[in-house]
């Protein structure tokens, strides 16, 4: 039996639990984007970023540590994939409209579920990984009506 492996690209990078990262992983995301020449769709991309990075900041890393961010692209199927990585408890997930938590927080992952064509959550140890992903135009499903498990709602 043959295995087909596939190309990635891949970049990474790691930050401190420290509030000017949210900053400084958006641009990280914006100039590997450029240099794969994924412009189109890239402020989406980097909101999603930015949203996962503040989370990993105020609800995934415990202090002293950090999260590493780590973006992917597929070099035939053209998939981008976005993944966060904390040390951090928890289930990141979209508090339902109406209820207390979704006046004060949580509107994060919304836009991530609105944006990206999937995302999810994960298991690492110590921690999650929240993701979320991008087909290329054309060869897209529709797969914004899930939850963050990827499972159909």
């Amino acid at each position: 039996m043959q295995e087909e492996i596939q190309a990635v690209r891949i970049r990474t990078a790691f930050y401190r639990r420290e509030r000017r990262s949210v900053s400084l992983a958006r641009e990280f995301a914006r100039s590997t984007l450029a240099d794969w020449d994924r412009k189109r769709g890239a402020d989406e991309v980097v909101l999603c970023v930015s949203e996962l990075a503040t989370n990993a900041v105020l609800h995934g890393v415990p202090p002293g540590r950090g999260y590493r961010l780590w973006l992917a692209l597929g070099a035939e199927d053209g998939l981008l994939r976005v993944e966060v990585h904390d040390s951090g408890g928890g289930e990141p997930r979209v508090p339902e409209q109406g209820g207390a938590a979704y006046e004060e927080y949580g509107r994060g992952l919304l836009l991530v579920s609105a944006l990206a064509d999937a995302w999810g959550v994960e298991e690492r140890v110590p921690g999650k990984i929240v993701w979320c992903e991008w087909r290329p135009a054309g060869g897209r499903e529709d797969l914004r009506m899930r939850d963050g498990r990827g499972r159909s709602i």
